[in-house]
């Protein structure tokens, strides 16, 4: 068998790390075994999917690195959708509603006020044909419900390991809406069936709806000889850093708002890969490196706690260790395309965003206010500068000579002269920096001048 997995985002609205680490679980379990990873988009819902968010879903996906092998939209397969409706209403298994939402909300109340489970009560099961006939005739259009048995839903979770419902204590779905539209249960198992897909991998708040679709895939497979049903796993949902729902705050925590922060998207995958596992957060340089340690085991019950803060981390890990053939283009692209790899190298260990480089490469070439403690020294150290050209040694033979001429040592020695030539208390290794500086620069700065 030749595992098939899937990630089906709605295009109605923006990706966020939540999504974003689903797509992520389902891409590294199909490769981790020879599979196949489908994009799927569940675009039912005419009236909230819009073009622009499978754009940015599809823009999203690429960043990340997540390459798909099959691509789909549920609005190009209406037709299947239109066969399984028939077929289930010709088994007896989907049968038609009537009620109003007005009414089936007062249906669900009363329950509610009883101490019951707002399960529907099959109500439309005992119209007659008459009945029906005159509500249609009257415009009633129905909306079409699957019939659930009564008996045991069981499956094998991947995550959560052995699962059970019991029929009767589920609603009947609906699957179609009353123009004819088929509901995300239907569509969503109906491709399931048709691409392939042995594993479903979604968020724990899925697993009622999988006792439902169990249900769902064997009636299809008894109406068109269509199935089995898919392995499922789910993961426990990503909680805040103080264990609230992170749901509210998924509006700062869109892949496309990240992305404009500067945050690299391996740092991404990096966290959400180990996110629930007890494994180190370390950074990834790519994807195929995270591959070989995926395994579902790993995984423990305890929803895992997404922090902003860990991802700057790693962010900033990533970026310490990222060789410069990995960056030089997008150097280029933040107007520094002649700063080199001994530049780069210099400052990847102080800086938390590659746009950061920017403000380092304007301290090596651009012109910064004089930052001077001792005018005094800062000329008798001009006066030691020796000739170009200079490379790593300089440093340490330049500042002997001004430590041998001063007396000065240490801080009192290094302090005025890193604040002299970067304005800066803090930053790169000197000896790396001096050489980009440059004598001219280095000599303006020292003795006071904008250089």
């Amino acid at each position: 068998m030749t595992v098939g997995v899937r990630f089906a985002p709605s295009p109605t609205g923006r990706l966020h790390v939540g999504n974003a680490r689903i797509a992520l679980v389902n891409w590294l379990y199909a490769r981790k075994h020879g599979g196949t990873f489908l994009l799927r988009l569940d675009d039912t819902d005419t009236e909230r999917s819009k073009q622009e968010h499978a754009d940015a879903i599809l823009r999203d996906m690429e960043w990340l690195g997540l390459a798909h092998d099959t691509f789909a939209r549920e609005s190009d397969r209406m037709d299947r959708y239109a066969a399984a409706t028939e077929a289930l209403k010709a088994s007896g298994r989907l049968y038609p509603c009537y009620e109003t939402p007005g009414e089936l909300e007062l249906k669900r109340k009363s329950l509610l006020t009883r101490g019951l489970p707002p399960i529907y009560d099959r109500a439309a099961l005992k119209l007659t044909a008459d009945e029906r006939r005159k509500l249609e005739g009257d415009g009633h259009r129905p909306h079409w419900r699957l019939k659930l048995g009564a008996g045991d839903v069981a499956w094998d979770d991947l995550v959560r390991g052995p699962c059970h419902f019991l029929g009767a204590h589920l609603s009947d779905p609906v699957l179609v809406r009353e123009d004819g539209r088929p509901l995300y249960t239907l569509s969503s198992a109906v491709d399931d069936i048709d691409l392939g897909i042995t594993h479903v991998i979604r968020g724990e708040d899925h697993v009622a709806n999988t006792a439902v679709q169990i249900q769902l895939f064997q009636a299809l497979f008894e109406a068109m000889g269509r199935g089995p049903a898919p392995v499922f796993a789910h993961l426990p949902l990503l909680v805040d850093a103080s264990g609230g729902a992170l749901s509210k705050r998924f509006g700062s925590l869109s892949l496309e708002t990240l992305r404009d922060d500067g945050i690299e998207p391996m740092a991404i995958n990096s966290l959400l890969a180990h996110l629930g596992t007890a494994d180190p957060v370390e950074p990834f340089l790519h994807l195929g490196d995270l591959i070989q340690g995926f395994d579902f085991k790993r995984f423990g019950r305890a929803a895992p706690r997404f922090d902003p803060r860990e991802l700057q981390q790693v962010n900033a890990k990533l970026l310490h260790v990222l060789p410069y053939a990995e960056v030089a283009g997008r150097l280029e692209a933040l107007g520094l395309g002649g700063a080199g790899e001994a530049f780069w190298l210099a400052i990847r260990g102080n800086i938390e965003r590659l746009s950061d480089a920017r403000d380092w490469w304007a301290v090596c070439r651009g012109a910064i206010a004089p930052a001077l403690d001792d005018a005094a020294m800062g000329e008798k150290a001009a006066s030691l500068l020796p000739a170009e050209p200079w490379d790593d040694k300089t440093w340490s033979q330049w500042t002997g000579a001004v430590a041998a001429a001063t007396g000065l040592k240490g801080k009192a020695l290094f302090m005025p002269l890193r604040r002299a030539l970067t304005g800066r208390d803090h930053g790169p290794e000197l000896k790396s920096l001096l050489p980009l500086i440059g004598r001219a620069r280095a000599a303006a700065r020292l003795t006071g001048k904008a250089a």
